[in-house]
């Protein structure tokens, strides 16, 4: 067996976005957000992701900006550190090391160098109690720093951030928990605490479930389980305090927030509406509805500009504050349950898997990004408790990606199941897929499998899908091509004894269909549909089928729910070799004989990458997650590697990405393939067309070469015009991305002056290329005349003799020399 060697888990995509409040910046240019064991930094203008500020080892429970720097930010995570960024040039500046897990972490203007973290209390039930205590940050040069001489704040709040809240620069703060809220004044070092009744009159949940606190007034808002939001007043008086009602929500107020100037007030929840009401005239009220999914948390920058909001289907939109939409960062859509599975599309080679519901999401695996949302069941998504709508359940892709097969159900209690089996046609104008058949009731009961003939295309065969149902029945619909356009139909029902069949698949050639019937499986022909042979092996139901490919094609392997792992030889029919493994998902690499299988023990996966010829795996690799892998699916690479390590080797043709529990997208990389990305990077070179900046005019010649600027034409640097482009720029550069002012004054005073004699010399030199022009072309039309024998000998008559001739180089120099100012001698003479 050969271990990960120099094969890792790396970090792909994914993430949650809507885990924590995002931040924006200042300048409302950049969102951050928690995503995993990182932060995301985002533009808000592009929706790109600029920079992935990573360094904790656990997840990141909060992020915020640093008050008295607006271009920092701190992250906390429950690895017990802050850390300090630089999140413009993805820098990390310090970390402190706290000790304890934060779950949230909070800081106001009014209290420099110190920061509110949210840790659990040293008690046995750690899980449910925990405090907010101060922390103070040490102004120290070092790059780590231990954090010591905490002092608690608050006890038994929520580890929720939307829980805690600073009012009026950090005066007082607020914190919510069950039907309990606190209210503590820094100065007084007095708290205050208010409870309401669990139910009231009629019948509404009074639960807390955020709160905000006004910038300016003594105002609280809360908002409550029922849906209602509550505006607190008089807090520092107990029993003189009051509060006001706003309902409009029908169901819980997941998030509420002041504007910075306190006009307004913004509130969300699963109606997937941005209501924003007028502070002091709250019957006024504006609404941006259809935003998608519920909505999880509410931000708003600091200048007022923008809002946006976090939703549940992993989504963060921008909001320009005229409550206008203006961009939409759209993460790997979060599912509670991935029915679909893991796909590729062989077209755009996205991954596709069940995104917002009734949609079907196509993801960039290179660049991290949906691309788009494919609406499967076209009708509008009602987000109500318990009201059961379409879901799509099952999708598959032909080998060529010209089709797609997708399932659609839904279960009403007091009604039948509804089915939908829908055919979609890729089209080329469009580059997207459109609906060609929708089969209405397909089986009569729920569908277990889908898949494509991997072959027909190649082969010059009928397009064949195959589905498998709980009805007992499995289905093969044939693709028929007519004057009219294409139609699908059924082409054969098969059954084995009246068992349920619980998944299927085809051979790589598309010459076996294998179905697997409770705790038979059953092989059969798909050119005549006749049962060829049925395969026994140790009892348990049939979870997974997979045949091998290539040198490897005349195997069949399958897993049960007895933890065992078969592998069948379909030349002898008979049960090839069995091992004990609770496998939870077996797949094939399409484009070798490879087979991955990973494995749950000690609530971790394990993977084992072997050929079902040989005994020995070619790969393992302990632990590569936590919980259990149950989707994964291997993609073909654009180049291939040429790895030589054994471990390795396996990676080459294909690349296997999985996916954990909390939806983050991981995979395996190679020492050589993380080589050749870095030493790319390092030969990235500026093209000659990009525009000269001004630090290239001014700069640019103290960083040419000793060699070249020893040359002629660099004898002398040519200052740059007066009022030039160039200079102008310089002059609009802010202050904070120039260089010294030592640095550069000498060379921009000097591109500030005008030479007279540069003028003047420009004006001889242009004279004489002038002039020169006009002897090059007299000496041509004489050298083009033919002389006399006669003239030749009385020129040399006359003379006694040649003399010697001078070129025309030598020529042009003598009258440049004549034309020479020689008044100055003169002057020296007398």
């Amino acid at each position: 067996m050969v271990e990960h060697g120099d094969v890792r888990v790396v970090y792909r995509g994914g993430g949650k976005l809507n885990f924590r409040d995002p931040v924006i910046s200042n300048d409302s240019r950049f969102l951050l957000c928690a995503s995993g064991d990182c932060v995301k930094v985002f533009s808000t203008v592009t929706e790109e992701c600029v920079h992935e500020l990573r360094g904790h080892t656990d997840l990141v429970t909060g992020v915020l900006l640093r008050p008295s720097n607006h271009l920092q930010l701190y992250s906390c995570s429950t690895d017990g550190t802050i850390r300090l960024w630089d999140f413009t040039d993805g820098i990390l500046i310090k970390t402190y090391v706290v000790g304890y897990p934060i779950f949230s972490i909070h800081a106001s203007r009014s209290h420099d160098g110190v920061v509110f973290a949210v840790i659990p209390m040293q008690s046995e039930k750690k899980h449910e109690a925990f405090q907010l205590v101060a922390v103070p940050l040490p102004q120290r040069a070092d790059q780590l720093v231990e954090v010591g001489g905490l002092s608690a704040v608050l006890s038994g709040v929520d580890s929720n951030p939307a829980a805690l809240a600073f009012g009026r620069a950090g005066e007082y703060l607020a914190s919510v928990r069950r039907l309990q809220m606190e209210v503590y004044f820094f100065k007084q070092q007095k708290s205050y605490r208010f409870f309401l009744k669990e139910d009231n009159k009629k019948g509404g949940r009074n639960t807390f479930t955020c709160i905000t606190c006004h910038p300016k007034d003594d105002c609280v808002a809360t908002g409550h389980q029922d849906g209602k939001i509550r505006l607190w007043r008089n807090l520092n008086q107990k029993k003189e305090y009051t509060y006001t009602t706003l309902h409009w929500h029908h169901s819980a107020v997941s998030s509420v927030r002041f504007t910075p100037e306190g006009t307004n007030l913004l509130s969300g929840g699963v109606e997937s509406v941005l209501v924003q009401w007028r502070y002091g005239q709250e019957s006024q009220r504006d609404f941006l509805p259809r935003l998608g999914a519920a909505i999880t948390h509410i931000a708003v920058s600091p200048d007022g500009a923008l809002f946006c909001t976090s939703h549940s289907d992993n989504k963060i939109t921008v909001i320009q504050s005229r409550v206008k939409v203006s961009a939409v960062i759209q993460g790997l859509v979060q599912g509670e349950n991935v029915r679909t599975g893991l796909m590729v599309d062989p077209r755009s080679r996205a991954l596709v898997l069940n995104g917002k519901p009734g949609h079907l999401q196509f993801y960039s695996l290179q660049r991290d990004k949906l691309l788009f949302n494919l609406d499967i069941v076209q009708q509008e998504y009602i987000y109500q408790s318990g009201l059961q709508q379409f879901e799509v359940v099952r999708a598959a892709f032909d080998a060529s990606g010209s089709w797609l097969a997708t399932v659609e159900e839904r279960k009403q209690e007091a009604a039948d199941l509804e089915l939908n089996l829908k055919l979609w046609r890729f089209h080329d104008q469009t580059q997207s897929f459109v609906l060609d058949t929708t089969v209405s009731a397909p089986h009569e009961a729920q569908i277990t499998a889908v898949c494509f003939d991997p072959a027909a295309a190649a082969d010059g065969r009928t397009t064949t899908l195959v589905s498998s149902s709980r009805d007992g029945h499995f289905k093969a619909w044939q693709l028929a091509e007519s004057g009219e356009g294409p139609s699908w139909s059924c082409e054969f029902v098969g059954a084995y004894h009246g068992l349920v069949p619980g998944c299927c698949c085809f051979s790589a050639d598309g010459s076996l269909l294998a179905v697997g019937f409770q705790e038979v499986v059953t092989v059969w022909s798909a050119a005549s549909w006749e049962l060829l042979t049925t395969l026994s092996q140790p009892p348990g139901g049939i979870r997974d089928l997979c045949f091998g490919r290539l040198s490897c094609s005349k195997y069949l392997l399958g897993t049960n729910d007895n933890k065992i792992l078969c592998c069948w030889n379909l030349l002898s029919c008979s049960l090839e070799w069995s091992t004990s493994m609770d496998v939870s998902l077996l797949l094939a690499d399409p484009l070798s004989d490879n087979m991955a299988a990973f494995s749950v023990q000690d609530r971790s996966t394990d993977l084992f990458v072997f050929r079902p010829s040989e005994p020995r795996p070619l790969f393992s690799h302990k632990a590569v997650c936590s919980g259990t892998v149950t989707h994964a699916v291997f993609t073909p690479r654009e180049v291939m590697l040429e790895s030589c390590e054994e471990s390795s080797q396996w990676l080459n043709r294909s690349q296997l990405f999985f996916l954990t529990q909390f939806m983050d997208l991981l995979t395996f990389s190679t020492r050589a393939e993380e080589e050749k990305l870095m030493a790319a990077n390092k030969q990235l070179l500026v093209d000659d067309t990009v525009a000269m900046t001004p630090f290239y005019l001014l700069l640019g010649k103290h960083r040419r070469p000793e060699a070249a600027a020893s040359g002629p034409l660099f004898d002398r640097a040519a200052p740059l015009p007066h009022s030039s482009a160039a200079v102008k720029e310089l002059l609009q550069t802010p202050a904070h991305v120039l260089p010294s002012t030592s640095f550069l004054c000498s060379a921009f005073v000097k591109s500030l002056l005008v030479s007279v004699t540069d003028t003047r010399e420009d004006k001889r030199s242009q004279e004489e290329m002038e002039s020169e022009k006009e002897e090059e072309d007299s000496d041509q039309e004489t050298e083009t005349g033919i002389l006399r024998p006669d003239q030749e000998l009385m020129g040399a008559q006359e003379s006694g003799g040649p003399d010697p001739t001078l070129t025309r180089a030598q020529v042009r120099a003598l009258r440049r020399v004549r034309r020479l100012d020689h008044s100055w001698l003169a002057g020296l003479l007398d």
